[in-house]
C-alpha cells in the first residue's frame, strides 16, 4: 500500500507522515507535490496548519488541485485542520476560495464566546476537546465515545448539508469537528497530535475501505 502525504510546503507533514508510518509500518508513506506520485497512490492525506489563504495560494500555486481533486473521487481521502478547510467552498479568512468539493463555508469564532459557566472563552480554540460522532462511521470504529482530540484552530467548517457533518465538539458553539462524504473524510482537530484516539484513527484510515 502506498499513502501519500500532500507536500504543499505548509503544515506538519513530517508529524503526520511519521503517525502513519507508525500505525501502518507495511505501508510505503511519501510526502509529494507529485501528481504522478498523487495519482498512484492508494490513499491520500491532506494535512494543514497555518492561515486558510496562505495554504491555498501555496497549493494552487504548486498545481495540486487538479491530482487532489482525482484523489477525493477515486480513493480514501483524509483531510486534516485546514487540510478539511480547504474541501469548503470559501473560507472567511482572507475571503478565501476553497476547493468547493463539501458545500459550506469556513467562518472565525465570535470573539466573545462563552463557555457554559458564563467564562469568557479563548480564540484560537486550543487544546483538547471531546469529539462526539453523530453517527458510526468505520472512522471512528474503536475509538471512546467523545473521546479527546487536539484542536488549534480560530475558524471553524459550517457545512451547508448536515448529513456531512459526521462528528461535533462544543466550543461556546456546537460546530462541526469532522466531515465525512463517500470517500472523504476530513478533521477539524490534529489526530497525529491525539495520542492513542489518534492514532487509532490514522489506523482506521489506513483500512478504510469507502
Amino acid at each position: 500500500m502506498k499513502i501519500a502525504v500532500v507536500d504543499y510546503g505548509m503544515g506538519n507533514l513530517r508529524s503526520v507522515a511519521k503517525a502513519l508510518e507508525h500505525v501502518a509500518p507495511e505501508a510505503t508513506v511519501v510526502v509529494t507535490s507529485e501528481a504522478s506520485e498523487l495519482d498512484a497512490a492508494d490513499r491520500v492525506v491532506v494535512p494543514g496548519q497555518g492561515a486558510l489563504h496562505d495554504c491555498m495560494r501555496e497549493f494552487l500555486a504548486r498545481g495540486l488541485r487538479d491530482s487532489v481533486e482525482r484523489a477525493s473521487r477515486t480513493k480514501p481521502f483524509l483531510g486534516i485542520c485546514v487540510g478539511m478547510q480547504m474541501l469548503f467552498d470559501h473560507g472567511d479568512e482572507g475571503d478565501t476560495a476553497g476547493l468547493g468539493l463539501v458545500a459550506g463555508e469556513v467562518p472565525k469564532f465570535s470573539a466573545t464566546m462563552q463557555s457554559e459557566d458564563g467564562a469568557h472563552l479563548k480564540v484560537p480554540h486550543m487544546g483538547w476537546n471531546e469529539v462526539e460522532a453523530l453517527y458510526p462511521h468505520p472512522m471512528f470504529a474503536g475509538i471512546a465515545p467523545n473521546a479527546r482530540f487536539y484542536f488549534v484552530h480560530s475558524y471553524y467548517c459550517a457545512p451547508r448539508d448536515v448529513a456531512d457533518a459526521v462528528a461535533q465538539t462544543r466550543y461556546g458553539i456546537a460546530f462541526t469537528s469532522a466531515v465525512a462524504r463517500d470517500n472523504i473524510f476530513a478533521t477539524q482537530f490534529h489526530p497525529e497530535k491525539s495520542a492513542a484516539a489518534g492514532l487509532q484513527l490514522l489506523a482506521n484510515f489506513v483500512s478504510w475501505m469507502p
